[in-house]
C-alpha cells in the first residue's frame, strides 16, 4: 500500500490499542478494494482524549473507530450523535464530514449480521443476557427488535433495571431477570461481560446449567474459558469474532460509502490469529 498526499487517514483510538486487529482488517480490504485509504491504530490517554479529537478534526482525518474506554467519553466531544448510538450511550465509529464528527454505533447490527451467519435465529427464543454495560446496550436494542423473549442479568440489579427499563419504553420483550436462575430457560446465554479476557477471572455463569441445545454466546473474540467448557459440554457456540467483523464492515461502509470484502475481512482476522 502506497501512502500518498491524497491518502485518506482512519484511526483506531483506544487506550491500550497495539492488540487491536483493525489496522491489520482493514488496511487489507483497502487495498482489496483499491481505495488511497490508510488505517493507522492511536493510543491515546483519557486525559488528552478531548485534543486528540480536535487534532483528528483539525487534520482531516476521514474518520476513526472509537475502543475502550473512551467510547462513551468521546460522545459530548462530537458534533452529532446517531440516535442508535445516543441508545446505546456508546460511539465506536466517527465519520468526519467537512469538519463536523458523526458519532455511530456499529457494534449491535454487527453483533445481528454475526448470528445470522451463524444460522441462529433469535425470533421467539428466550434470550439471557448476562451483563449491563455498555455491550449489552449495543447488542439489546437489536435482540428485543428481532423479537427475542429478552432477560437481563446483572451482579448489580441497578444497572439491569436501567437498562430494561430504557428497553421497556421500546419493546414489550424485556425483562430483567433475578437471579442466574433464568439460565435453566434460556435458548440462547449471551456473555456481555468483561469476566474471560484474564484466564484467571471466574465464569460469568456456569454452562453446566444449561438446557440441552442452548446456544453460548461470548462477545469477548478470543477462545475463553466459558466458550471451552460449553464446547465442551456439546452446546453450540459463538466467540466475539464475527460481531467485531461486522462492526468493522459497518463502518468501512460509513466511511466509504462502498460495501468491503468481508469474506477476505474474514480470513484476515482468523489467519491472524492461527
Amino acid at each position: 500500500m502506497e501512502i500518498s498526499g491524497t491518502t485518506q487517514v482512519i484511526a483506531i483510538l483506544g487506550h491500550p490499542v497495539s492488540h487491536s486487529l483493525s489496522p491489520l482488517m482493514h488496511n487489507s480490504a483497502f487495498r482489496k478494494m483499491g481505495l488511497d485509504y490508510c488505517y493507522i491504530a492511536l493510543d491515546v490517554h483519557p486525559s488528552g482524549l478531548r485534543a486528540a479529537i480536535e487534532g483528528i478534526r483539525e487534520m482531516g482525518f476521514a474518520g476513526l473507530n472509537i475502543t475502550v474506554p473512551h467510547k462513551e467519553a468521546v460522545m459530548p466531544m462530537l458534533d452529532k450523535v446517531d440516535p442508535e448510538a445516543a441508545f446505546i450511550g456508546a460511539v465506536n465509529t466517527i465519520v468526519n464530514r467537512n469538519g463536523k464528527l458523526i458519532g455511530y454505533n456499529t457494534d449491535g447490527r454487527g453483533f445481528i449480521r454475526s448470528l445470522k451467519e451463524e444460522s441462529v435465529e433469535v425470533r421467539d427464543k428466550n434470550v439471557l443476557l448476562v451483563g449491563a454495560g455498555g455491550a449489552a446496550r449495543a447488542v439489546s436494542w437489536y435482540l428485543a427488535e428481532e423479537g427475542s423473549d429478552l432477560s437481563i442479568y446483572n451482579r448489580t440489579s441497578e444497572k439491569a433495571d436501567l437498562l430494561a427499563g430504557d428497553l421497556a419504553i421500546n419493546f414489550k420483550n424485556v425483562r430483567r431477570a433475578e437471579s442466574l436462575d433464568a439460565l435453566v430457560e434460556a435458548d440462547i446465554v449471551i456473555n456481555s461481560t468483561s469476566l474471560g479476557l484474564n484466564p484467571q477471572d471466574p465464569l460469568p455463569f456456569d454452562p453446566s446449567g444449561l438446557k440441552p441445545g442452548a446456544v453460548v454466546i461470548d462477545l469477548i473474540y478470543q477462545d475463553t474459558p466459558l466458550i471451552q467448557q460449553a464446547r465442551q459440554s456439546g452446546h453450540k457456540t459463538i466467540g466475539g469474532l464475527g460481531m467485531l467483523l461486522w462492526q468493522g464492515v459497518l463502518a468501512s461502509e460509513l466511511w466509504t460509502g462502498l460495501t468491503p470484502p468481508h469474506e477476505h475481512m474474514k480470513d484476515i482476522i482468523f489467519k491472524s490469529l492461527g
